[in-house]
């Protein structure tokens, strides 16, 4: 079996106001990076739509419902300071965690080892009732709450090495036992959620990086804190937050990782899901915006993604 990659052209219709960060050359990127030579193996799949029901199985009806509707007929209509939309807005949202249900759907199926979903909007800091921080809906937890409810599976666990922390799929997951979500990023930063002592019912673990960290301080935070806790909760379904916006060429943050430690990281958690998820993984990309460092940590995340046994 092989990499799933899913992907929509859809997904560059979400437009944003000039000079925003999360912009359609973000994903041009990622999809150019993922057009080498090395990725032709990759299985290729557009996405579907997500249905009322996946997407309520994370937000609230009055929230899909009000993204579903806020779509501007021309030009932009601000949701908050940060979050924008687009009149390809509704149709980018709904192919994002649609895509991020199909991988789940593949993976269980066996018909790809693992999954990359590159997409957009990214989606970890949507909460149940409120979008945010560029994100409409929470792909990654949709997906999660596929995984248990659809597929039968007990404990899906969200790991996010985003610089920022997912104070959505946190706030989906905190009181709820069998879901897991564990988080490196940046702290104090956006969004202000993701203190030490945030730790749900026992099912959260947020690993703080102070600004100015690099490899070793978040290699020893993966190590110590992120693994022996995942290691502890026994899931049977990793998801992984893939934001790269950690790297030290990143503008929006001040930490200072490299394309290796995306690398590290991703075959960590490989090497945990063959040893006790069979091989479970399905990877959703989150931030990263200078283009470059977004290309190339892809690159060696998604190798990491295809190489792992």
């Amino acid at each position: 079996m092989q990499t799933l990659l899913v992907t929509h052209l859809a997904c560059l219709g979400h437009e944003t106001p000039a000079g925003h960060p999360e912009r359609a050359d973000r994903l041009r990127a990622v999809l150019s990076a993922l057009d080498a030579p090395e990725f032709a193996t990759l299985i290729r799949a557009d996405a579907p739509l997500a249905t009322g029901e996946q997407l309520e199985r994370v937000h609230l009806p009055i929230h899909v419902e009000t993204i579903l509707n806020a779509a501007p007929i021309s030009g932009f209509r601000r949701i908050d300071a940060d979050t924008a939309m687009s009149p390809g807005s509704v149709e980018a949202a709904l192919r994002a965690a649609g895509a991020v249900v199909h991988a789940v759907d593949e993976v269980m199926a066996g018909r790809a080892r693992n999954a990359f979903c590159a997409i957009r909007p990214p989606g970890h800091h949507a909460e149940p009732d409120q979008a945010m921080g560029f994100c409409l809906f929470n792909n990654v937890a949709i997906g999660a709450l596929h995984a248990r409810d659809a597929h039968g599976l007990k404990r899906p666990a969200v790991i996010d090495f985003d610089v920022h922390h997912g104070n959505g799929t946190q706030a989906a997951f905190e009181a709820d036992p069998s879901l897991f979500y564990a988080s490196t990023h940046q702290f104090p930063l956006y969004p202000g959620t993701g203190a030490p002592d945030e730790r749900g019912v026992g099912n959260i673990v947020n690993a703080c990086l102070a600004p100015g960290s690099g490899s070793a301080e978040f290699r020893e935070a993966f190590t110590r804190q992120v693994m022996p806790a995942l290691a502890r909760f026994e899931p049977d379904f990793i998801f992984i937050s893939a934001g790269f916006d950690a790297h030290t060429d990143d503008p929006l943050a001040n930490l200072a990782l490299t394309d290796d430690d995306y690398a590290w990281a991703t075959l960590e958690l490989m090497r945990y899901a063959d040893e006790h998820c069979a091989g479970r993984v399905v990877s959703t990309l989150e931030g990263g915006y200078d283009l470059g460092a977004l290309k190339s940590s892809t690159a060696a995340h998604v190798r990491a993604l295809q190489s792992a046994i």
